[in-house]
């Protein structure tokens, strides 16, 4: 007879965090994961895992509760193209990843269809999740959302506190955009002021005290500020970090969701651009303003080599 309450499907290191906290607090929990390689961490950690996700579906209680924690976009879409065929109606499908805001909503309809509820977790807190607990902005039906309160509240970082329900299905994952987005200007703003320190060699600024004396009550003390003060602590010339940085999508979301509503979010969309900015190892656009401001003011170019070069003819 089954005797598993959840499901978790994606053993990343969220998926797998969000699996081992739950089984910690009692949960009975069962996973999957397509890669291999995830499978056999998870079975070292002594995780339940299904062979597929047949196999999980059938050792769930009934009505069935299974939480999705994968990449968004196609991987998400064909895991519940998959679900829509194996759940039966009054189960439970959340999906706790990066989806953009519209499919949740959409894939919410196309469930309720079948009888399927659906709920979309924003979930915040990334690969510490799992000791500090998690931010959940779930967006859904509020008696779904109740039914699984138990499980949130295990999950959250303040137990009842650290999860709350933002409103109907795609609600949870605009909310977790707009909060993303939202991550993007701070971390800017900061490293940014890190960088403006570390220029002023003048002052020989220890960086990783200045961090650690703004943790212990500055206006700018945060959790991104103590990670800050960590990673300085290591290197604070940051020699081994590559200055290439990625982005999930939700701040390119934010942004147009930002212009779509006639919302001005100057900080945001110049974090954006700036990531953007990083990737880009042969900039055409800052050669061709070197080059301008040699042709119409005489200005010193850098040659390709690092060495100066000469005013273009």
């Amino acid at each position: 007879m089954p005797d598993i309450s959840i499901g978790i499907v994606g053993l990343g290191k969220m998926g797998a965090g969000i699996a081992r906290r739950l089984a910690a607090a009692g949960q009975s929990v069962a996973a999957f994961d397509s890669d291999e390689s995830a499978i056999a961490r998870a079975r070292d950690e002594d995780i339940v895992v299904a062979g597929d996700l047949e196999d999980l579906i059938g050792r769930l209680e009934v009505p069935r509760h299974i939480w999705v924690m994968v990449p968004a976009g196609e991987p998400t879409d064909a895991v519940f193209t998959q679900l829509a065929g194996l759940l039966e109606a009054d189960d439970i499908a959340i999906d706790g990843g990066n989806t953009f805001y519209k499919d949740s909503s959409r894939r919410a309809e196309e469930l309720a269809q079948k009888g399927i509820r659906f709920l979309d977790v924003g979930t915040s807190g990334g690969i510490h999740g799992e000791r500090d607990g998690y931010c959940l902005m779930v967006g859904g039906e509020p008696a779904t959302v109740n039914a699984l309160s138990e499980v949130f509240t295990l999950l959250a970082a303040s137990g009842r506190s650290g999860w709350f329900h933002v409103g109907p299905a795609g609600a949870g994952h605009f909310v977790k955009m707009v909060h993303n987005g939202i991550e993007y200007g701070m971390m800017q703003a900061m490293a940014e002021g890190f960088a403006i320190l570390r220029r002023k060699q003048e002052f020989d600024i220890d960086l990783a005290g200045v961090a650690e004396v703004w943790r212990h009550g500055s206006v700018v003390r945060s959790w991104l500020l103590d990670l800050v003060a960590g990673t300085l602590v290591d290197d604070d010339s940051l020699s081994g970090v590559a200055p290439y940085v990625p982005d999930s999508g939700e701040g390119r979301w934010t942004v147009q969701e930002a212009i779509d509503l006639d919302v001005s979010a100057p900080v945001i969309t110049l974090s954006l651009l700036e990531r953007i900015r990083s990737r880009d190892e042969e900039s055409y656009a800052d050669r061709m303003l070197s080059a301008m401001r040699a042709a119409f003011g005489g200005h010193a170019v850098t040659g390709s080599d690092d060495t100066p070069g000469t005013r273009p003819a």
